[in-house]
């Protein structure tokens, strides 16, 4: 196995109740290490540009409208199949299907409000990890 980065999102419903230290425990628990990380406000137009994968689906304007609507923490995590490990973590999208002590079981609100993003790819990773971070900023 390979060690790899991974991208992930503190969401604002999860930033707005003071969970960002929780769920970096639960990543941190896994495996995984945080390489780099910051707490920013997007704009409607950044989220757009982010989330532009999903600009078809009837989610998105949505979506859009909940990411920019508070702080989130971007960071880098690092690890053995840091993608897989990633999402084993985050848990099911719909919290009624996460299993019990993932990140979305715990913390999410709902299928919209669900805490966390995380890649699902390794291509994804670099593409959103250079969205947000210069490689300056990662220190593994």
């Amino acid at each position: 196995m390979a060690t790899e980065r991974t991208l992930s999102i503190i969401k604002p419903d999860a930033t707005s109740r003071n969970l960002t230290g929780k769920i970096n425990a639960k990543f941190e628990e896994a495996g995984l290490r945080i390489v780099a990380q910051k707490r920013i406000q997007l704009s409607k137009e950044q989220a757009g540009e982010f989330y532009k994968v999903h600009a078809e689906r009837p989610f998105y304007g949505e979506l859009c409208e909940f990411m920019a609507s508070g702080p989130v923490v971007v960071q880098v995590l690092e690890g053995e199949s840091a993608i897989t490990k990633n999402r084993e973590v985050m848990g099911a999208t719909n919290p009624a299907d996460a299993d019990e002590g993932t990140i979305r079981a715990e913390f999410a609100e709902s299928v919209g409000e669900n805490s966390v993003h995380g890649s699902d790819a390794p291509e994804t990773a670099a593409e959103e990890i250079a969205f947000f971070f210069s490689g300056l900023e990662i220190v593994g």
